[in-house]
């Protein structure tokens, strides 16, 4: 484990060594993202592009699940290795590993036996109902890899193995590029094709973070000898380090799975405006996330160096850090709000010919675009709760941005403005989270506030609670 990035390396370059691989990762899926919907869209079959719309969110529902070992398992790893308990570390990734196999099996189950009512749920209609089936239920079919891929991704950087993570991501993106146009337009498999191709990229990723797990990694683990006690027939992990994973996990799946529900409720809301509408807005919400997975991968990106130099309490390097996320992913922000509102209807005839669709999507997506830097904030600082243990601080805005404040500016606004409300209301939503971040930030991490005194800080190492 390189000690010395985390601890004594500049900032810029300790942040950027851990960001950057996870960014490239995310850009690739971004490019898989923006070819899956071209291939889709060029079919010429609205209904199958709204249909895909629909249930895509249950895509987001399982790397939300995932999350929960994921991002739970890496915040709790990250402060161990701080606290240099390398071997708890190591320990708690296997249980990370299986206990999101059994989550994914989990899954499998129940979203076969309720397939019909969720895609009722979803909004499915007569029109988009096959589209939306077949495409549910192959994602369904392939839930336990696309779970069990979110784990070691995210555990592998905690011993700042960046780069492996990375070309893991990669990897199973490029399988899926490959094979999306194979299966919509070669085989004619249409919305079972992308489904399909996004089953088999998550299996070959899996296998690649096993090899790499069992051949490379010195602080992780899949081996369950580490976690099973066969003599007394019980697990090697307490309740309160599994109760640490939760803690953290659970916040950031809600995170992923109001994504999944927020943008359900805008394709409800929209329904009454016509197909058009929910099939426009399904592009220029993938349009959008050109810049948040971007901000998801610096944000995030940074997470096992937050939270080493919290779990070792050098708040001096801890508060740079955070000042540095801060102006840069802001700046960034604005950057990219300018760039993709002046490409804004060169992006939707990218995906679509249809004037009318990339009339409404271009309107949509300039509105999405003004609370951008809204989202950066937002992004930095439940990073920085979820890497410091700050459990309540990480739940309140899992729930907000996308869940109950979104719920509410959109009542508010279909029934103020109708059409305009319901577009607008996303980025008023992410305003006014954005307020509500800087509140809990202030309040919750009060050791974070710069010293006024002169006097050095000392490193308190008597922290040693999960």
């Amino acid at each position: 484990m390189d000690s010395e990035l985390f601890e004594k390396a500049p900032v810029p370059k300790a942040y950027f060594s851990l960001a950057m691989p996870v960014v490239l990762g995310m850009l690739v899926t971004l490019v898989y993202n923006m070819v899956d919907t071209y291939f889709i869209a060029h079919t010429g079959d609205t209904s199958m592009v709204a249909g895909v719309s629909l249930t895509a969110p249950v895509f987001t529902v399982m790397i939300a699940l995932g999350d929960i070992f994921g991002l739970g398992g890496s915040s709790v790893i990250s402060r161990l290795f701080g606290q240099h308990r390398y071997a708890d570390g190591k320990r708690l990734s296997v249980f990370c590993f299986y206990a999101a196999i059994a989550t994914g099996i989990l899954i499998l189950g129940l979203g076969l036996v309720f397939r019909d009512p969720m895609l009722t749920l979803l909004g499915a209609t007569d029109d988009t109902w096959r589209h939306a089936s077949d495409f549910y239920t192959l994602i369904i079919v392939g839930s336990p890899f696309i779970i069990v891929s979110m784990t070691p991704v995210n555990l592998l950087r905690t011993e700042g193995h960046a780069v492996q993570s990375m070309i893991g991501s990669m990897a199973g993106t490029l399988v899926n590029i490959v094979l999306n146009p194979l299966f919509i337009h070669v085989f004619g498999w249409g919305a079972a094709g992308s489904a399909g191709a996004t089953v088999i990229a998550n299996v070959c990723t899996d296998l690649y973070f096993v090899w790499f797990l069992l051949r490379r990694s010195p602080n992780l683990s899949i081996d369950p000898r580490l976690i099973l006690d066969r003599v007394a027939c019980r697990l090697r992990v307490t309740a309160r380090e599994i109760r640490g994973i939760f803690a953290i996990g659970i916040p950031a799946a809600i995170t992923n799975l109001t994504q999944s529900v927020g943008i359900v409720m805008i394709n409800l809301f929209l329904l009454p405006y016509g197909t058009d509408a929910v099939a426009a807005m399904g592009i220029a919400l993938k349009i959008i996330m050109i810049a948040v997975l971007i901000f998801v991968g610096f944000a995030f990106g940074a997470q096992p160096l937050i939270g080493y130099n919290y779990g070792a309490r050098n708040m001096t390097r801890l508060r740079a850090i955070m000042h540095f996320s801060y102006t840069f992913l802001c700046l960034f922000a604005l950057a990219m709000t300018i760039l993709l509102s002046l490409a804004d209807r060169m992006l939707m005839r990218f995906f679509i010919a249809d004037e009318t669709i990339v009339t409404l999507g271009a309107g949509m997506l300039r509105v999405q675009l003004l609370s951008l830097v809204c989202v950066a904030v937002v992004m930095v600082t439940t990073c920085t709760f979820q890497s410091a243990g700050k459990a309540l601080g990480a739940f309140v805005l899992s729930i907000s941005r996308q869940g109950v404040i979104l719920a509410v500016t959109l009542f508010a606004g279909s029934r103020i403005a109708g059409y305009a409300g319901v577009i607008a209301a996303q980025a008023l939503a992410d305003l006014l989270t954005a307020v509500l971040a800087i509140v809990l930030f202030v309040v919750m991490l009060p050791e974070l506030r710069v010293r006024r005194s002169g006097k050095a800080e000392p490193h308190d190492m008597t922290e040693r609670s999960v």
